[in-house]
């Protein structure tokens, strides 16, 4: 028997997944302490965890911050959770000495529990609810001026941050290496290694368990088309898209369901046509194993479970992570980017899907894929094992080496040329030369390193 810590920050996208996970840690006779927050506590105890409240924890918002937080903001939402930590600190200095774990289960983006776990010295393993970000994969994250923007602004704050965390007994990072991990690292990731973007080129430390849920249903689409509308539990307070939802297909031989939360008042759409159904909430899964078309934001969770029940999307992301995602989709051709939200827009990317076989079939593909992972059972193994042996191989340290090696090159090569071109010539456009060398590195790196990459994992 294990002694298991899992924690986990105030999202459902993040929470959900653990749950099958604590279940079967449970079921195993493991003792699993889950320190969570009061809106996921009915859950976390139908586990059969012990639930551990934090709400208390939790600093007060003031207004901006909170607007900053509903918008997804990556400085806030770090912010936020380096002050988390740091309220915790003697909570959990009791409870890591009176529980004395074996393991730590901690999510990603919660910088409390893989901070902790590194202090008390007890082994790590990361829940990833996304995929497995490093530099290869990360390359499928596009972030929009906006979010690069408020992301360096809010740099100096962040840091400001991390530095008050030596204070109380923490290793004092930078915010990368506090919110990604290495191949050293024990991860267990909610996707195939088919679905996840360069699979290869993570250790055997990286378990690639599927999806994890609670369901035993099966696909069984039913012969009137069903379209079913989410834009998940964070960014959906959207009327406008709901309208135009309802416009594009309420004239369609389609029934719809949609699923707008909490924070979305049905009423005002006004009356809807009969085969337009409105709900805060749903059974997804059920909902999904019916489902011929799903409109989705494209978070990690809905386009697991869309794919598990294998249900073709369109595609409408809102944020960088969920734009990553998206693009996956796009690659094994189980979905459609939907890049006109107008009610003419929204009716002719549903048209789409329903008159092509191939987003269904390659939905099935993928389905079959997922259904043939370890699920909740391998996350469970890679739990009670770590930390978990390496086979040494590191597909980025030996890709690394050979990029440093090719911008030595490059350097010396571009320094060269400018001497030659430049010798007996006018130096007023110099500055040029050596502007265009520079973003012509960036584009020889990355074309390198992707044929680099390929010769590595044949090798």
């Amino acid at each position: 028997m294990k002694k298991v810590m899992i924690f986990c920050i105030p999202a459902h996208g993040h929470t959900n997944p653990i749950l099958p996970v604590a279940k079967e840690l449970v079921l195993r006779g493991n003792a699993v302490r889950f320190y969570s927050f009061n809106e996921f506590r009915s859950k976390i105890e139908k586990t059969g965890a012990e639930y551990i409240s934090c709400d208390s924890f939790l600093p007060k918002l003031s207004s901006e911050q909170e607007k900053n937080l509903k918008e997804v903001s990556a400085s806030e939402m770090s912010i936020q959770d380096i002050r988390i930590t740091i309220n915790m600190t003697d909570f959990l200095d009791k409870e890591f000495r009176e529980f004395a774990p074996d393991v730590v289960y901690s999510d990603s983006a919660c910088f409390w529990g893989k901070l902790a776990a590194d202090k008390y010295h007890v082994p790590l393993v990361v829940s990833t609810s996304t995929f497995a970000f490093n530099q290869l994969s990360s390359q499928y994250m596009k972030s929009s001026l906006k979010e690069t923007a408020g992301m360096l602004f809010g740099l100096p704050k962040v840091n400001k941050e991390l530095r008050r965390l030596k204070k109380y007994g923490y290793e004092s990072r930078n915010l990368l290496s506090l919110v990604s991990s290495g191949n050293d690292t024990d991860l267990v990731v909610y996707t195939s290694k088919n679905f996840q973007p360069y699979a290869e080129s993570f250790s055997d430390r990286y378990a690639f368990v599927g999806p994890s849920v609670f369901s035993d249903a099966q696909p069984q689409k039913k012969e009137r088309p069903i379209v079913y509308i989410s834009l998940g539990t964070v960014i959906n307070d959207r009327p406008g898209f709901y309208r135009n939802c309802v416009k594009a297909l309420r004239n369609e031989p389609v029934d719809v369901i949609i699923s707008c939360g909490k924070m979305f008042d049905p009423q005002t759409l006004g009356t809807l046509p009969d085969n337009i159904k409105i709900h805060p909430y749903v059974d997804q899964l059920d909902v999904l194993s019916e489902t011929s078309v799903f409109i989705t934001h494209c978070g990690m969770n809905s386009v697991s479970e869309s794919l598990y029940m294998a249900a073709p999307m369109v595609l409408y992301p809102q944020t960088n992570e969920q734009q990553a995602v998206a693009k996956r989709v796009t690659d094994i051709g189980a979905g459609i980017m939907l890049v006109d939200d107008s009610a003419e827009g929204i009716r002719s990317a549903v048209r789409k899907i329903l008159n092509s076989d191939g987003y269904a079939k390659a939905a099935e593909k993928c389905c079959h894929d997922f259904r043939s992972c370890t699920g909740a059972k391998g996350a469970a193994d890679h739990i009670e094992n770590a930390p978990n042996p390496s086979d040494g191989k590191d597909v980025i340290k030996a890709l690394n080496k050979a990029i440093a090696a090719e911008q030595v090159i490059y350097s010396g090569f571009a320094v060269l040329l400018g001497a030659v071109l430049f010798r007996k010539r006018n130096k007023k456009f110099l500055w040029i030369y050596i502007l265009a060398a520079v973003i012509f590195s960036g584009a020889v790196k990355n074309k390198f390193q992707d044929i680099y990459y390929k010769k590595l994992i044949i090798r």
